[in-house]
């Protein structure tokens, strides 16, 4: 992050701006700066950046640390304050950073002393503490990259996903031109900054706009909107539900009508639940696509029409090849339903394995397949249908989950919806449907079937129970918890 933060110090130098507003209050670029300056000569006494794991919560202490790591020209690795110990061992083996900042609880929580044996400073980002090891810092080992995220794999283990800064960079400022933002703009970070892709559209997007950046330390809808709002935010990132609570909170008072755009992505969407938060918000919303592995990559405009914007998740990036393959390895065209595969730009550069990067399996011709089902459309528009291993196998028919949410989802008293799979000692897998209703009460199976029917859909997808539940469960990063939903909808079962 060398270069982004050069030309950061750069405009301090030259004006002194506010750079983070966060629970706290405003902070200015200097006052970063001069936090930064202190914790690189903590973490690299003798010079020369190492790979640090950095505590990310949403405050100016994420910032202070990106800064402190871009200053020594080192690596930076960004974890969740809620990371389990036996998780950040994991990661920790992975990574193998030479310094770990964060608070003195999650240091102790984390056992950092027993992994990575070394010194502790005190004097860092106003009460957190530097644990450094002994070990000549090498840099170079992350072959250009810069930031590592954790993303869950299938197996529930954290891996580490390794971006260059020219990746962020690139992702960023397709996001400012998309979203017609201009150098100075505030943005917001209503996500957890732990996250690759909060990182890139939070912090390293408001280093390249040379603008504020407004945080709130935790979810809180009526905060997060008062804070856009008093700061003049004019573009943020969040998952669907996110948006939808914000659109409920707001009762229609059009409080972000100066927010530029909100992207949403990381979840089941419905087009008529997003319209209706949109309205009462009075901004935009766009449905996207995007992974840690290939950051933002699919956008629509805030000027397109409501159908693509909501109903469709964009087109590629400028320079980023989507495409769809069939089963017997074709090309899918307009209207055909594919498995995904992108190559670009901010394509990663690998897995952190054993402190090194592992490489990633692409095609010969250098595409990541991403795991979705995608449809793209005649106008270079995308839509992705669900997740490939997101299928029930009900008595041996494959039933698509996310056909029923998306059903579902465009039935008014529904807010947020979760299809799971419940065990059945004949059929294998049953259908249970998880619901959170628009005003808080039941629904009964026969409402929502009934609504399916009415729609068309194949009685063999219908779900065969229906729980209402005030919150569908979620990650870290406030994305949709399939694994979660799952666990919950049995439990739900065998209280029956």
């Amino acid at each position: 992050m060398r270069q982004v933060v050069r030309e950061f110090r750069q405009r301090a130098g030259t004006a002194d701006f506010v750079a983070v507003v966060d629970d706290e209050g405003s902070h200015t670029a200097r006052e970063l700066l001069a936090e930064a300056t202190r914790l690189k000569d903590a973490m690299c006494p003798h010079g020369g950046g190492g790979t640090v794991m950095l505590q990310a919560d949403n405050s100016w202490r994420t910032v202070a640390g990106a800064l402190a790591v871009g200053l020594s020209g080192g690596v930076l690795a960004v974890v969740n304050r809620h990371t389990t110990r036996g998780e950040f061992a994991a990661a920790f083996e992975d990574i193998r950073p030479d310094a770990v900042v964060a608070e003195p609880s999650a240091l102790a929580e984390w056992n950092v002393a027993g992994l990575l044996p070394g010194r502790a400073d005190d004097s860092v980002l106003d009460g957190w503490q530097t644990h450094r090891g002994t070990a000549r810092p090498d840099a170079a080992r992350w072959s250009g990259g810069v930031l590592i995220g954790l993303t869950s794999g299938s197996t529930g283990r954290p891996k580490g996903v390794v971006q260059s800064e020219q990746a962020l960079t690139y992702a960023a400022e397709s996001t400012v031109r998309i979203n017609g933002l201009r150098p100075g703009d505030a943005v917001a970070a209503i996500v957890p900054l732990s996250s690759t892709a909060a990182y890139c559209f939070g912090v390293h997007l408001s280093l390249v706009l040379g603008g504020p950046l407004v945080l709130t330390a935790k979810w809180d809808r009526a905060l997060a909107m008062r804070r856009m709002a008093e700061n003049d935010v004019r573009w943020t990132m969040c998952v669907p539900t996110m948006a939808l609570q914000m659109g409920a909170e707001a009762a229609g008072s059009g409080i972000l009508s100066g927010v530029r755009a909100i992207t949403v992505g990381g979840g089941p969407m419905d087009r008529g639940a997003l319209a209706r938060a949109e309205q009462s918000l009075g901004t935009k919303i766009l449905r996207v696509f995007g992974m840690s592995e290939c950051l933002g990559h699919t956008s629509p405009r805030p000027d397109e029409p409501e159908e693509i914007r909501l109903g469709r998740d964009g087109r590629p990036f400028p320079g980023t090849d989507l495409r769809a393959l069939t089963p017997d390895g074709a090309a899918a065209g307009p209207e055909v339903t594919g498995r995904a595969q992108v190559r670009g730009p901010s394509l990663f550069l690998g897995y952190a394995r054993a402190g090194r990067v592992e490489p990633p399996t692409l095609t010969e011709d250098g595409y990541f397949p991403t795991g979705d089902l995608l449809m793209p459309h005649e106008d270079g528009t995308v839509t992705i249908m669900g997740r490939e291993k997101d299928i029930i196998i009900r008595g041996g028919r494959n039933i698509d989950i996310t056909e029923i949410e998306r059903a579902v989802a465009g039935y008014p008293r529904v807010s947020r919806a979760c299809v799971a799979a419940v065990p059945d000692e004949v059929l294998g897998e049953r259908v249970a449907l998880l619901v959170v209703t628009e005003d808080g009460a039941g629904m009964d199976l026969s409402e929502v079937t009934g609504h399916l029917e009415s729609l068309g859909l194949a009685k063999t997808k219908w779900p065969e129970f229906v729980y209402a539940v005030e919150e569908l469960p979620q990650t870290k990063v406030g994305k949709l918890d399939r694994s979660a939903a799952g666990r919950l909808a049995q439990s739900l079962r065998a209280e029956v």
